[in-house]
């Protein structure tokens, strides 16, 4: 049976490396965006893979997209929750909107996304959930108490939603990256970044597509006695 995987934040980043990756192993792939049209429109370019814009932060926005996908490709059976944002800040300057956005954006899209697309996988008996958490989600970090909390939440979600879901063929696995090499790190001041590195035992930033691996392990069909756990791929930074 064909199998249809959806990525959120899925065309840039770690995102587009899992997208791309799952598309090279076979799978019919959707991604999901919510902001840069130049850049999904170039992903898309680049890949052949259709890309769909909504906030995951919003349910029904999640009702429509997935509903979209569905008729255009098929039901989805591999989800990979990947969107996510920083609002950085020490708490006793964070505002209450930093607070909001990052545990909409990362977390609560967890359950938008799951609970739109996991009953077609209960009926079928069948269902690949791999949530994007975080290596500040574990070991916490100095002026992120919003994205740890919300990264910190994933790997609960992703427990408590593997034991309802094993029985019927589906399973939910997390992956806490460490520091990789993306946009997003890219854009933490040189001194920082490199303060940062010294502290990785392998001696450097992750690649997405190292990220990317560990997708397609989780979302194999001979995946299915792995289910509950988290992954995490940080070049030894933190052992958890």
């Amino acid at each position: 049976m064909q199998r249809v995987a959806l990525v959120t934040g899925g065309t840039r980043g770690i995102g587009a490396a899992i997208a791309k990756a799952l598309k090279a192993a076979g799978y019919d792939v959707a991604a999901n965006y919510c902001r840069n049209d130049q850049a999904a429109a170039k992903f898309h370019e680049a890949t052949g893979i259709p890309v769909y814009k909504w906030d995951v932060a919003d349910f029904s926005a999640c009702e429509t997209g997935v509903a979209e996908i569905s008729a255009a490709l098929g039901p989805v059976t591999v989800l990979v929750n990947n969107a996510g944002i920083t609002r950085d800040s020490v708490l006793h300057k964070m505002t209450p909107e930093a607070w909001g956005e990052a545990l909409q954006t990362n977390l609560t899209s967890c359950f938008n996304m799951c609970r739109c697309t996991i009953t077609h996988m209960r009926e079928i008996g069948f269902g690949r959930i791999v949530n994007i958490g975080s290596i500040n989600g574990q070991a916490g970090q100095y002026g992120q108490v919003n994205y740890a909390a919300a990264k910190s939440g994933i790997h609960g979600f992703t427990k408590a939603l593997a034991q309802e879901s094993a029985s019927k063929g589906v399973t939910v696995n997390a992956i806490a990256p460490g520091y990789v090499d993306t946009e997003m790190v890219r854009s933490v001041p040189p001194k920082v970044l490199e303060k940062i590195i010294a502290k990785i035992p392998v001696g450097r930033l992750g690649r997405a597509e190292e990220i990317a691996r560990g997708v397609l392990f989780l979302a194999a069909e001979d995946a299915g006695f792995v289910t509950g756990s988290t992954l995490s791929i940080n070049g030894g930074q933190h052992m958890y």
